[in-house]
């Protein structure tokens, strides 16, 4: 069993924290859990945290060694989830670049130093603000608290780590039938013309956005779900009755004929109404600075002032408050701007540009990743809208480079994209570092020794997300450019990137959208500040709406069922006379087993990549066996003709997926 605080306490001999193995584990975790939030992020548009499953596969792998010590596995997990939060400062943001054409692939050497030593510059911005956030003000940071209690628990590891290993292989397994052979569809969608309007409704088969909406609870996936509804059940109906019934482009094999439902509420979707969303994300971003402000020149103060007392000598410091020392985290800083400013040189080319690029780098990174800590402590890593602060980046970025540059330039728009990955990178990695710091105040960890893991995790996940992107890009493709598949990744927030960058240079971005967008989302500001004073547990926090808005709907249908589920596991504990202990195990049961289908299905999706380009390359297609059109041949063969047609494929697909869900349901159920 692993040692309690108190044994840590009360020990002669050194603690084992940073060892051979647990560094060597945790850049594992950190490469595979990066690699799987990569392909998560792209095909969903959200990422989860990672913490609680690295620790309890850290445990379950730790335990195979005879000296292993709660504070390696917390070292474990600290350098492991760096690497799912830097896939997320990554996938937001570089893909636009390659949807812009301003990359033709993702280089190697580029993506690298831009996601490194941004994610870096994440690390070492966090650090005067631990003290503040963690010890002072004693912020929650829920998967932080989390993440403590399963490492106490430790001796379950190993039943834990059977669980997400389970789940893994179900989702692995319900990918492969769906994208590997075609089984059945990933997605099932309609649309109706109804009197010059739309009626539109969709949803995606996907046990990892069920799992989404199990982790984040009831609350946001209710609030994502309102926005798509708010954007495709009323914005894109009252769009298309107010204007003419579009016509395919030409170029395209029905050029010139009335385009179908569906495909005019998708055109309406990219044209217009998603920037309803973008205007409801850059207000809350704001708003969410604003409402901070204090807070954090509080928590800057209160770092500083703790630095000077100890280089002057004044207050000496136990082991579990000592920080990187202040001079070093100036160091690494100077030492990431330098290739960043390298970066930007070489794609602007003019240091008159370069160097103001620079500046607004270093500010916004700051900025935005005291405010993704902030947040962090709030309502959690998984909660924290890292979109928000990119979206209310690259609207400033590109408006300053306008002033500097010229509406019209061509390099405008990657340039105010270099700098939102570098700020997205940082604020994804703040977010997690203030998560794991928590964790280790309370399991008494070192927390300099905490700082440099996440060092190693950013760097070790930044080595590998290139070649990652590029399998992905390869294989799949991204929608929003030119000649992508219907099955291209969605790339959400890399889509939304690009348009803001773009129509900020170009001059057309549809404004009139974004300031609806605005206004609605000073409402749901209001009526969470209404609904804060009168103390209710459901509350409308403004950037969850907005993502809701932008999401493709069928993207938001599963999230909120799985909120649903997670809600129905808790009313069942409540109608239940249990102790606190059975439902704390109970709901961390439903969070590993959740965790593993969202990590199956990514790791299927990103395996699957391997053989659709290696035989993209040599200009074959993977064997498809659809399921219509094989129950279509074995009625014909039986003489049998159905005067309907059965979508086969779609009720098999949902099928088993009511089976994972009843599964994930009795797992999140305590035993009695």
């Amino acid at each position: 069993m692993l040692p309690s605080k108190v044994d840590m306490d009360t020990k002669k001999e050194p603690l084992m924290e940073i060892t051979v193995k647990a560094v060597v584990l945790g850049i594992v975790l950190s490469v595979v859990l990066g690699a799987a939030n990569a392909y998560l992020g792209l095909f969903a548009g959200m990422t989860v945290s990672a913490s609680i499953p690295a620790a309890v596969v850290s445990m379950g792998v730790l335990r195979l060694f005879q000296r292993s010590s709660i504070l390696e596995n917390n070292i474990v997990q600290t350098a492991a989830s760096a690497g799912e939060s830097l896939a997320a400062g990554v996938i937001f943001t570089l893909p636009a670049l390659v949807i812009m054409g301003f990359w033709q692939e993702f280089d190697f050497f580029w993506v690298t130093i831009i996601a490194g030593f941004g994610g870096m510059l994440g690390v070492l911005f966090t650090i005067p603000l631990r003290r503040s956030l963690i010890v002072k003000d004693k912020l929650q940071f829920p998967e932080g608290v989390a993440t403590a209690e399963v490492l106490q628990t430790g001796h379950e590891g190993g039943k834990s780590v059977t669980c997400i290993a389970q789940a893994a292989v179900v989702a692995g397994l319900y990918k492969l039938g769906a994208k590997g052979f075609g089984f059945w569809p990933e997605m099932v969608e309609g649309a109706r013309r109804l009197s010059g309007s739309i009626a539109y409704f969709g949803t995606n088969l996907s046990p990892a956005l069920l799992s989404v909406g199990y982790i984040v609870g009831l609350n946001i996936a209710a609030l994502v779900f309102i926005g798509g509804a708010i954007n495709w059940m009323i914005a894109i109906p009252i769009c298309a009755g107010m204007n003419e019934w579009a016509t395919y482009p030409e170029g395209h094999d029905l050029a010139g004929q009335m385009m179908s439902a569906l495909d005019y509420a998708g055109y309406l979707w990219s044209a217009k109404t998603r920037y309803l969303g973008v205007g409801g994300m850059l207000l809350g971003g704001l708003w969410t600075i604003v409402q901070m402000r204090k807070s954090l020149l509080g928590g800057i103060r209160s770092g500083l002032l703790a630095w000077r007392k100890s280089a002057a000598g004044l207050e000496e410091i136990p082991r579990t408050e000592k920080d990187m020392p202040m001079k070093w985290v100036l160091i690494l800083i100077m030492v990431s701007i330098v290739p960043l400013i390298l970066v930007y040189q070489v794609f602007v080319k003019d240091l008159s540009v370069t160097l103001p690029m620079a500046v607004i780098m270093l500010l916004a990174g700051f900025v935005f990743s005291a405010v993704s800590a902030y947040m962090a402590g709030l309502v959690g890593s998984s909660n924290t809208p890292i979109s928000g602060v990119t979206i209310a980046t690259i609207v400033v970025a590109s408006l300053f480079l306008v002033l500097l540059m010229g509406r019209g330039n061509t390099n405008g728009p990657a340039a105010a994209v270099i700098i939102s990955s570098v700020v997205c990178c940082a604020a994804a990695i703040a977010n997690d570092n203030m998560q794991d710091l928590k964790t280790g105040y309370l399991v008494k960890a070192t927390p300099w020794k905490q700082q440099v893991m996440q060092i190693i995790g950013t760097l070790s996940s930044a080595l590998v997300i290139a070649p990652v992107l590029m399998l992905l890009y390869k294989a799949y493709g991204f929608k929003g450019q030119a000649g992508a598949a219907p099955d291209a990744l969605a790339a959400v927030q890399a889509n939304l990137i690009a348009s803001v960058a773009q129509g900020v240079f170009q001059g057309n971005l549809p404004w009139n959208f974004i300031y609806i967008g605005m206004l609605l989302a000073a409402g749901i500001i209001m009526l969470d500040g209404y609904l804060r004073s009168k103390n209710s547990s459901f509350r409308t926090p403004v950037l969850a709406v907005a993502i809701g808005i932008y999401l493709p709907f069928e993207l938001s249908v599963p999230i909120f069922a799985g909120g649903l589920i997670h809600q129905a596991v808790q009313a069942f504990h409540r109608s239940k006379n249990l102790d606190k202990n059975q439902i704390e195990q109970s709901n961390r049961n439903g969070l590993l087993y959740a965790s593993g289908l969202i990590t199956g299905e990514a790791l299927m999706g990103i395996l699957l990549a391997i053989p659709i380009l290696l035989l993209k390359r040599i200009d074959v297609t993977l064997p498809c066996w659809n399921s219509d059109t094989l129950l279509k041949d074995f009625l014909g063969f039986l003489n049998i003709d159905l005067p309907w047609q059965l979508p086969i494929g779609a009720i098999l697909g949902l099928i088993l997926l009511l089976i994972i869900t009843y599964q994930l349901l009795k797992v999140g159920i305590v035993k009695e």
